[in-house]
């Protein structure tokens, strides 16, 4: 798997891939300039829609030569972000749109590979749905993961650019059913279909494009405010998408074994994937990801499995590691907490030297369930006046509630996948 990420306006920064590279790819149409690199372990691929330094009009970006170098460096998924003109009164600055449908109304493009077909084969290529549902659904439920606010659907018009609207056209957009206005994105969606390259499109809107009598008409430099105020927003999203896509398949790795400890419980046991050691290397990027940046003083582990993957945590943070165990298992004084389990009831302790007043702490275990041991674990670090920045897991089961329970008793919680009551 190798995804590409087209960035918009704001979006270029190649700081978000680990050992960035920029090559220069040599196309049919033209020669195309992107960078490689990683994230959260996985290949990535960066293009910059309108250059490094924004030197390229819409009009004059070759699409046909970046769609192109992607193939050729066999990205396998493409997902674009878009600054957007809103066309609706719900869609507010700042939201989020997961694109589902677009209009094409550019007029000087090249919009496909195809000059003239070879003898008996007219490719006349299928665009009734020209974004990845596969992928809009990894992104919608990665919003809805992150808290983030989203459109689940919504249709762009495309126009020629670079100047904006008239007032007339923005309301006969409206009229035609569009939901939001862009210059970038049917040239790029028409093209990876062509070339058969699943393709999704994130947009953020900016402005109210010219529409609406009692606000301004849209600006660049509006636009730009608004969009550098978000694009931390279309980031985290993107870091945290990526590892869900398909070919990355975590729950493929987790064996499910019925009846344990008990009848009637399904247990996820994640041994089988640890030992695979590219889906441990990943699953431990993906947290590196998400935590590089926030302010953490120590990683606590509940026991058992919270030790494996919360020790490697806190090493590559080169943050100190602390045990949350269960009862009479540490030497020294502790704090305790009962709680209770999915299948009964137990204890756990932490040394009461684990954590300092004040200390920002992140939890880290292999599953939330009910969620009692991890809010037991946020107590104990709340009796040492310390402050849970979030808990983190591999899995979440959302029909025990558990990860809810925790974020209505006020605590943060992150899992890569779910599973649901199968």
């Amino acid at each position: 798997m190798k995804i590409a990420i087209i960035g918009g306006s704001g979006l270029e920064n190649p700081s978000i891939l680990a050992d960035p590279k920029e090559i220069i790819i040599d196309t049919p149409y033209g020669k195309s300039s992107l960078k490689t690199g990683k994230m959260s372990g996985i290949d990535v691929v960066l293009l910059s829609r309108h250059g490094s330094d924004h030197s390229l009009p819409p009009t004059q970006v070759n699409n046909r030569a970046n769609i192109h170098a992607l193939k050729e460096l066999g990205c396998t998924h493409i997902i674009a972000t878009t600054a957007c003109g809103s066309l609706r009164e719900e869609i507010k600055r700042g939201d989020i749109i997961i694109l589902d449908q677009f209009i094409d109304f550019t007029r000087h493009r090249k919009i496909s590979f195809y000059e003239k077909f070879e003898p008996g084969n007219l490719a006349h290529t299928a665009m009734a749905n020209p974004f990845s549902e596969k992928l809009r659904k990894v992104l919608t439920d990665t919003c809805s993961e992150l808290g983030i606010k989203c459109h689940k659907k919504g249709t762009v018009i495309t126009i020629e650019g670079p100047r904006f609207s008239t007032k007339a056209e923005s309301r006969m957009f409206r009229v035609l059913g569009a939901d939001v206005v862009n210059m970038s994105t049917a040239p790029e969606a028409i093209l990876a279909n062509e070339i058969g390259i699943p393709y999704a499109a994130i947009a953020m809107s900016t402005d109210y494009d010219c529409w609406k009598d009692d606000e301004e008409p849209v600006t660049w430099q509006a636009i730009m405010e608004v969009f550098k105020q978000n694009v931390e927003k279309v980031t985290e999203l993107i870091i945290n998408a990526i590892p869900r896509i398909e070919g990355f398949d975590i729950k493929s790795k987790i064996r499910t074994v019925p009846n344990w400890p008990k009848q009637g419980i399904m247990f996820r046991d994640i041994t089988t994937l640890l030992k695979d050691s590219e889906y441990f290397s990943k699953i431990i990027e993906l947290f590196v990801e998400r935590y590089k940046s926030m302010k953490i003083d120590v990683v606590a582990g509940i026991e058992s499995r919270g030790f494996i993957t919360g020790s490697v945590l806190a090493h590559r943070l080169n943050l100190g590691f602390v045990p949350i165990r269960k009862a009479g298992k540490l030497p020294s004084e502790t704090v305790g907490e009962e709680y209770d389990l999915e299948y009964g009831k137990n204890r756990i302790e932490i040394h009461r030297d684990a954590i300092k007043p004040g200390s920002k702490v992140l939890i880290v275990d292999d599953l939330v369930a009910t969620g009692g041991t991890a809010l037991a674990a946020c107590n104990l670090i709340r009796k040492l006046h310390g402050e849970v920045v979030e808990c983190c897991f591999i899995v979440n089961l959302p029909y025990l509630g558990g990860k809810k329970k925790l974020e209505q008793a006020g605590y943060k919680a992150f899992s890569i996948t779910e599973f649901e009551g199968e």
